[in-house]
């Protein structure tokens, strides 16, 4: 067999993924126009989103989400992290806390945008089982502060598995949580208080509330079975297999080629800041992070598929 076909084969391959590289800044706008159902022009459409990542440990914001960050920040959007610990695990806690800082810097979130939590439920622990409804109020009481249009997380898998990734999936999924808004009235004074309610199934058409509280009266509504706000779109980072994990930016047509919600890709400049955040995380730079910096699509690519929010009009009795 002639080597040159082969030789072509691998030409063609790369001449491919360097179209691709080109094609997708544009048509990343464009996904974000449709996707955000925002009718601005090319220049200002990032400015018109509020991104919030929410991810579970120091660290995970280069190692998964860089791709995405380091696009949004070009585009001139508001990008926000809310880490859910302080990756403690092996009481590490204050220094993996400026280890994020730092790398965040470097992705270009500011000091004023980035929320790390010190919970005691949620600790920094593989076999640890999170609260859902304690991440569920977190995050929705950060999206209701900042009024965040776009929230991107981890899939159902964690990309890695992780237990504290797959939680916090299962707090902005619909099959797991519905929001209670309780407002009531005083006297003369408005509360409003936000409660979580864990599910077993997603098809409860109604639910029974009960109260013990003395109060005058009780105005009950569900404000979202997605926990979000209507204009909020809410994103979760697809997990491939290890083949697809392991080829490093090789995977680029696959992930142009498969349908997703969203795209965002890196370039050479791109990962090397992906990298250099990376290495500010010296206290996880073990040999096997050298070889994930190197060989994961995920120092290149993130593709994300919407979270469906359910049904907006469920009624409680």
């Amino acid at each position: 067999m002639s080597v040159y076909p082969v030789v072509f084969i691998v030409l063609s391959y790369f001449v491919w993924i360097k179209c691709i590289y080109y094609r997708h800044r544009s048509s990343l706008v464009k996904s974000l126009n449709r996707f955000m159902n925002v009718l601005t022009s090319r220049d200002t459409v990032g400015a018109d989103i509020r991104a919030l990542v929410v991810t579970a440990h120091p660290d995970d914001e280069c190692m998964f989400f860089a791709p995405t960050i380091i696009r949004l920040v070009e585009l001139k959007a508001s990008v926000h992290l809310l880490c859910l610990s302080e990756g403690n695990y092996y009481n590490q806690g204050a220094q993996r806390k400026q280890e994020l800082l730092n790398s965040c810097a470097v992705l270009g979130i500011p000091d004023s945008r980035i929320t790390i939590v010190d919970h005691k439920k949620l600790p920094d622990d593989p076999k640890a089982e999170w609260s859902v409804s304690l991440v569920s109020s977190l995050i929705v009481k950060h999206m209701r502060e900042h009024s965040f249009n776009m929230v991107l997380t981890f899939d159902g898998s964690g990309v890695s598995g992780h237990a504290n990734h797959t939680a916090i999936h299962k707090a902005v999924s619909v099959k797991k949580a519905l929001i209670l808004v309780i407002d009531w009235q005083v006297g003369t004074s408005h509360h409003c208080h936000l409660l979580i309610i864990s599910l077993t199934t997603m098809f409860a058409s109604s639910i029974f509330l009960t109260c013990n509280t003395a109060l005058p009266s009780i105005y009950s509504y569900l404000a979202s079975t997605g926990q979000v706000p209507n204009d909020c779109r809410l994103l979760s980072l697809v997990t491939v297999g290890l083949f697809r994990k392991y080829i490093s930016f090789l995977e680029l047509p696959f992930s142009w080629l498969l349908p997703c919600s969203l795209r965002c890709f890196l370039g050479s400049q791109g990962y090397r800041q992906a990298k250099d955040a990376m290495y500010c995380h010296r206290t996880q730079l073990l040999w096997f992070r050298y070889l994930y910096i190197t060989m994961s699509r995920y120092m290149f690519i993130n593709t994300f598929q919407m979270i469906p929010q359910g049904p907006k009009n469920l009624k409680i009795y």
